[in-house]
């Protein structure tokens, strides 16, 4: 389990978001009718400083993490977030951590 942000997401969260350096973005798994990893949910994001995190990652100065009752979400699977210049978006990129396959959504 692990999350990875590469400079280019970095910077758009900081560009589309207003954040500045020292900021928390918190990820977790919310109700959607859209698929994620798990049907029924996907994956959101909150501006808010960690309570419990369990995993996190620094990128351009802003700290990703996943509070522990949220990693359910991610067992068996890290995930990348890269930015797509096509799209001026970011993408999330699961891969499972037991076998060599990846899931996008």
């Amino acid at each position: 389990m692990s999350i990875e942000i590469s400079a280019g997401a970095a910077s758009w969260f900081k560009r589309e978001l207003g954040l500045s350096e020292g900021t928390y973005i918190r990820l977790f798994p919310r109700y959607s009718s859209g698929g994620g990893l798990h049907p029924g949910f996907s994956l959101g994001i909150a501006i808010e400083p960690p309570g419990r995190p369990a995993i996190e990652s620094r990128q351009e100065g802003i700290v990703f993490y996943m509070e522990e009752q949220d990693l359910w979400y991610m067992d068996g699977y890290g995930l990348s977030i890269v930015y797509s210049e096509a799209e001026d978006d970011i993408e999330y990129k699961y891969e499972a951590k037991t076998a060599t396959s990846s899931k996008q959504q």
